[in-house]
């Protein structure tokens, strides 16, 4: 932490401050003042009426649209002070000034990012923060810029969100108290975290602490530690001497308001509790619907989402009654009750205090609540209710479309701001028609373009073919092309420019055509600098160069942005214009099958994947994926693309910008997988695979061939039928040269599950039978019937074979067995372990299935991993927690791949499935050299996870409390990418020279900072 210079700050009671905003006729930042308390002196009219109502062209875009506790950019915040109202817009980037009397639009400023926070009000000052990481400070009459303060250290943007933001987004929405202004930038913990004191005059910095990011601390699960500390995320909250920091998922951060210093963060003693909206009253602080000592941190009793103070009650909702509000006496929140310690012992326990009355709203849900003088006001689904303080009696309600996230009270009017981008203002009623404010002209075709920026448009649509997907213009000039564009597909544009007054111009041309920030956006930068990062675009022109000739285009630029596997830059004048495709990055790795290849290598190909990491894109999960504890199918990537199965449907993203492609409907495709079972594809192995620009893709009863780049079904396959003549169930998959290779599922065997009690009668691990099959034609190509029986997980293909293992099922995994019951005792030995009968090993021809070789010298092991490089086939066992009862662990083997020849066998101490990189096999906690099984000087440790390894050819990844790594070429310590934790078996994949993390933590209540679904670059 960087301390600039100390400074006094005045002792207060930790309480609402009766003497702050919220007794004058203002509210001058969210909830009315620095505690957040949601109260103020100042009574709406009695009888409110309809007076104005602003409505925005484009509704609130919020970052977290699926998260729960990530509410604050719901609907536009508002603040009202001085007779005119203020927000922000997450849509169109601006901050207005409305008049409080009419809801006219008095004035506008435009920020280089969405504003997702309200804005705060501090004498003739209006404070706004941005994702673009910046602090603006404005005159409140003008809108003029005063100064302004970047939050993060470069002016780096990315992809977040699907909006171009700033590596350091200020997500810590700012307070002003006692005369001194905070707010914080930054939302990844190992990116940095910089949270702020300032002088709200000078913008001058009174501390800085730009180290609580990188604290080495104990995460939400038991036992899990990581170098993964504090984000900022929510509207910050003053009281006393204690800054709260709303961290995002997790509970608040307190800090020191003196200096900065970190007082407490107890993540893992609110394994689950926290979220992203803070309310201080008194000595406690409420946070999602929990109360906790403002002085030590520690919770102290459950009330409700919503909450608001008032001097003689608290007002909150209700847990588990959504539209119901409920009041307790302020003075005795917490009361002494009698209780029994775990060893009987009386003991004294607080416990929240009786409730005085609670009273069902007509809302279908609250989400909002503020106390003014002696009335409540509630807003929610369908609008907000009007309640009296004292007895809970409904006195007004209004219906609006949409849901009441924001509520304001200021000389006696009343807003409400909904999600739809509707802000209605309640006075007294006057017999007059409320007046609707509208912005005008939003309508691109009225907007005038440049003759020749339309023909070059035409043309560049006609020759890339790219029409959608993100498109940045290095020298937009007024914007005309990036217009033109925008008109005539579906493209997300960013254009920079380097003169101020063609910034401005292009902006208010862009927003006079409704199209800023929902699709076109413009910086100011130097087209040979701009500070996206690499492999934002999709299509990358030049309006100068349309003006000025080939001469001017920013190569260097254009080679850094353009995406991989097809990005296009076409740049010139119409009828001269130059273009160039991108190819793919040398050195880029492919992920095509459940563990990297059909050999279960569990590595890449990959040698871009090495030493740090840094984020390359980020956005909101918008896709039913499967429980974590399910461990559906690892997402797989080829060719710039990712696949990731949802519970209903398949998706495929741009790997390098995160854009979604397409998605194909499958209903209840992953429905077993959405389980608490601990099994899932640890056992099963997955359901779809990659080969040749295809995604084959089976529900158990027939394949589908999808084309990889479109999602067009091209074909159809159904399984062979059983050797009895029965319909069959396909099992494994995997494609190899040419041939698509399944199995007739064992529909009869099932294991059992190793978490919570589960449904495991579809989640097949052995089969029956071994088929090829034509994926052209869908004509069966071969078949192999075992002695005994495949397990999916001991099939490993490559260099012209089929590589399996021929070995009865262990009926001890099943759930069958049991020693208590005395069921299945015949297949335990001597001394009580289980028995598994070894099996044989087979080696079949791949394109025509004949024998090739077959060994029979006690063949032990639960998978197969083959390294083609080195003609080894390695036995071994999937050694992982929550494993099978059969999977003892213990020892590995090798055989020479090309005759069954055994090379090896060895006991090895390990706790994760091995993966081959090189000549190395690498399983937790060491390494053994692949050609003689000779145990190796690496030691490898990791914190909580009980998911898998994967890997490049240079770094091992995987979780270790939030997502860890660990390079190869670098230093011997595990690293932490800190504020996200993988899922619960393989979900992190290194290929296409980056690091792709589909979100596989869906359902975890836990409180990891963020959930979303990223992709990290090599720093």
């Amino acid at each position: 932490m960087r301390l600039i210079s100390a400074f006094l700050l005045s002792v207060c009671i930790v309480s609402i401050s009766l003497s702050s905003a919220g007794l004058g006729d203002d509210w001058p930042t969210d909830r009315a003042d620095a505690a957040r308390s949601g109260y103020t002196a100042e009574a709406p009219h009695e009888q409110p009426a309809l007076a104005w109502q602003y409505r925005a062209t484009h509704p609130p875009r919020s970052a977290w649209p699926t998260r729960r506790r990530l509410v604050y950019d719901r609907a536009f915040r508002v603040v009202a002070a001085d007779g005119r109202v203020y927000f922000g817009s997450s849509a169109d980037d601006k901050v207005y000034a409305l008049d409080a009397r009419t809801g006219q639009v008095l004035w506008t400023f435009f920020a280089d990012g969405p504003i997702r926070f309200a804005p705060v009000v501090w004498q003739d000052n209006l404070f706004v923060v941005s994702d673009d990481g910046f602090l603006y400070c404005l005159d409140t009459t003008s809108g003029t810029l005063r100064w302004k303060l970047r939050g993060g250290p470069r002016d780096d943007m990315l992809l977040g969100n699907d909006r171009m933001v700033s590596r350091w987004p200020a997500r810590g929405g700012p307070v002003v108290a006692d005369g001194v202004l905070y707010f914080a930038a930054g939302l990844w913990p190992s990116e940095g975290i910089y949270i702020y004191a300032l002088d709200p005059k000078t913008g001058n910095v009174l501390w800085c602490n730009d180290t609580a990011g990188g604290i080495e601390m104990d995460q939400p699960h038991g036992g899990a530690r990581a170098k993964s500390g504090v984000s900022a995320q929510g509207h910050f909250a003053a009281a006393g001497q204690t800054l709260l920091v709303p961290t995002g998922r997790a509970v608040p951060a307190a800090f020191n308001r003196k200096n900065g210093k970190l007082r407490y963060f107890h993540l893992q003693a609110n394994r689950a509790r926290g979220g992203s909206e803070i309310a201080v009253i008194d000595g406690h602080f409420f946070n999602q619907g929990e109360v906790f000592s403002l002085k030590t941190g520690e919770f102290e009793a459950a009330l409700g989402l919503q909450v608001a103070a008032h001097p003689k009650w608290i007002v909150a909702s209700m847990l588990n009654r959504p539209n119901m509000v409920q009041a307790v006496d302020r003075r005795r929140l917490l009361v002494e009750k009698d209780s029994v310690d775990r060893k009987g012992r009386p003991i004294k326990i607080h416990v929240r205090a009786p409730v005085a009355w609670k009273t069902k709203l007509p809302l279908k849900t609250i989400h909002s609540l503020i106390v003014a003088a002696d009335r409540v006001v509630a807003g929610g689904e369908g609008g907000w209710v009007m309640l009296d303080v004292d007895s809970g009696g409904i006195l007004h309600t209004e219906k609006l479309d949409g849901t009441v996230h924001s509520l304001a009270v200021a000389g006696g009017r009343l807003y409400a701001s909904t999600d739809r981008g509707v802000i209605s203002c309640y006075d007294r009623a006057t017999g007059v028609s409320p007046n609707i404010v509208t912005q005008p002209n939003a309508n691109p075709t009225d907007q005038a373009v440049d003759p020749a920026m339309e023909k070059a448009a035409d043309e560049i649509v006609r020759q890339s073919g790219v029409t959608e997907g993100y498109c940045v213009d290095l020298g937009c000039g007024q914007g005309d092309l990036a217009l033109a564009l925008a008109r005539k597909t579906k493209l997300h544009l960013y254009a920079v420019d380097s003169d101020p007054v063609n910034v401005r111009a292009a902006r208010e041309k862009l927003d006079a055509a409704g199209l800023y920030g929902v699709r076109v956006t413009v910086h100011q930068a130097d087209p040979a600098e701009v500070p996206y990062a690499d492999y934002v675009a999709d299509l990358v022109v030049s309006g100068r160069s349309v003006a000025e000739g080939n001469e001017v285009f920013a190569h260097k630029t254009a080679d850094h942005l353009l995406r991989p596997w097809g990005g296009v830059a076409r740049w010139g004048q119409p009828g001269r214009m130059k273009q160039i495709t991108r190819g793919p990055l040398p050195g880029a790795g492919r992920w095509t099958h459940q563990y990297a290849d059909a050999g279960n290598t569990l590595c890449s190909s990959d040698r871009n994947v090495a030493g740090g990491l840094q984020m390359l894109w980020f956005r909101d999960t918008d896709f039913f994926m499967p429980n974590r504890h399910g461990r559906g199918p690892a997402p797989l990537v080829d060719q710039g693309r990712m696949f990731a199965e949802g519970v209903d449907a398949l998706r495929a993203v741009n790997a390098y910008n995160g854009r979604t492609l397409w998605e194909y409907p499958l209903k209840g495709v992953l429905k077993p997988y959405h389980q608490e079972h601990l099994m899932g594809t640890a056992g099963t192995q997955s359901n779809f695979c990659l080969g040749e620009g295809r995604v084959f893709l089976h529900d158990g009863k027939m394949c589908l061939v999808l084309d990889a780049a479109t999602g067009r079904r091209l074909a159809t396959i159904q399984p062979p039928t059983r050797p009895d003549g029965k319909p069959s169930v396909w099992g494994y998959i995997a494609y190899y040269d040419g041939l698509l290779y399944g199995t007739l599922a064992n529909t009869k065997y099932h294991v059992q599950y190793r978490f919570l009690r589960s449904d495991m009668r579809e989640l097949y691990t052995e089969s029956i039978g071994l088929f090829a099959v034509d994926p052209t034609t869908g004509k069966v190509v071969w078949t192999h019937t075992p002695k005994h029986s495949i397990r999916h997980n001991a099939i490993a293909i490559g260099a012209g074979r089929v590589h399996l293992i021929d070995r009865p099922p262990a009926l001890i995994d099943t759930p069958a067995f049991s020693p208590k019951t005395r069921k299945g005792r015949d297949t335990l030995k001597k001394d009580g372990k289980p028995e598994h009968p070894p099996g044989r090993l087979v080696a079949l021809d791949a394109k025509t299935g004949e024998p090739l070789w077959r060994s029979d010298k006690t063949i032990f092991g639960t998978l197969l991993a083959l390294n083609t490089e080195h003609n080894v086939l390695l036995s071994a066992y999937q050694a992982t927690r929550f494993r099978l009862d059969s999977e003892v662990g213990g020892r590995m083997a090798a055989h020479r791949a090309s005759d069954g020849q055994p090379m090896w066998d060895i006991e090895a101490d390990y706790e994760s499935r091995p993966l081959l990189i090189d000549r190395t096999i690498y399983a937790q906690p060491g390494a053994w050299d692949l050609m003689t099984g000779r145990k190796l000087a690496f030691d490898f440790k990791r914190s909580y996870g009980c998911g898998t390894l994967s890997s490049s050819q240079r770094m091992l990844l995987f979780r270790s409390a939030t997502l860890g790594y660990r390079d190869l070429d670098g230093p011997t310590e595990t690293f932490n990418y800190g504020g996200i934790r993988p899922g619960c078996w393989i979900n992190v994949i290194p290929a296409g020279g980056i690091v792709v993390m589909a979100d596989a933590a869906s359902w975890c209540t836990c409180s990891y900072l963020n959930q979303a679904t990223i992709a990290l670059q090599p720093r």
